[in-house]
């Protein structure tokens, strides 16, 4: 792994980010705090952010947003498992391990639409010393009532935190496939939703970015 990133190295000098990095415990509960241990191992000081997915497992009734449902057979159900807390709100024995790893490794976590487990989300990872977190802003949730509401609410609950935002979900009206992975039918019209996200979510960090002597592209929120 150290060898990957000394070649991703060789031909930047950005900084590398791992900005996901997860195991489900859909086949055993074990298998995640292994793989939690053994990721902490290769990465830590190794890379400049690691970021877990995830730390809440994906409620059963709400569906995996994936590209290719029909042709992940079985693996489809890898995605309910992925948190360090179970759906019912009990800790995984990963949980205890995760601590041990931050602030160096922080996390991913996506709130659904009115998501109800916002609150316990921060508190839970203030809780664990998390620091920076990998969240994202729908585009198609934008086309919800009250949508600015709900992405002011959760971007205010995650302001103590260094977060980086995903811009993501194509609404199905909008796509060239009804379809949230599918391309939009006008590129301007996400382009447009992503600078109004910016402009409302970092417009001092957007200014800082343009006049910094280092010229660095990195955005933190």
């Amino acid at each position: 792994m150290a060898q990957k990133l000394d070649e991703i190295r060789v031909v930047t000098d950005l900084p590398v980010w791992v900005s996901e990095v997860g195991i489900s415990t859909f086949g055993a509960e074990e298998v995640q705090v292994w793989g939690l241990q053994r990721t902490a191992e290769l990465l830590k000081g190794n890379a400049e952010r690691i970021q877990w997915y995830s730390l809440f497992d994906l409620p059963q009734e709400w569906g995996a947003t994936t590209r290719h449902r029909e042709a992940e057979g079985s693996s489809y159900y890898r995605h309910f498992y992925m948190g360090l807390v179970r759906e019912d709100g009990t800790p995984k024995p990963s949980l205890e391990e995760f601590a041990k790893h931050t602030p160096e490794m922080g996390l991913v976590q996506w709130f659904h639409y009115l998501d109800p487990r916002l609150d316990d989300a921060v508190r839970l990872m203030k809780q664990l010393g998390v620091t920076h977190l990998r969240t994202g802003l729908s585009w198609a949730d934008s086309f919800r009532p009250d949508a600015l509401a709900w992405f002011d609410r959760q971007m205010e609950a995650l302001e103590d935190f260094k977060v980086t935002v995903t811009f993501c979900f194509t609404p199905e009206h909008r796509g060239v496939a009804p379809h949230h992975t599918s391309p939009p039918q006008v590129p301007e019209e996400f382009a447009a939703f992503c600078a109004q996200m910016i402009e409302r979510y970092a417009p001092r960090q957007v200014q800082a970015y343009a006049a910094a002597p280092d010229g660095s592209p990195v955005l933190a929120l």
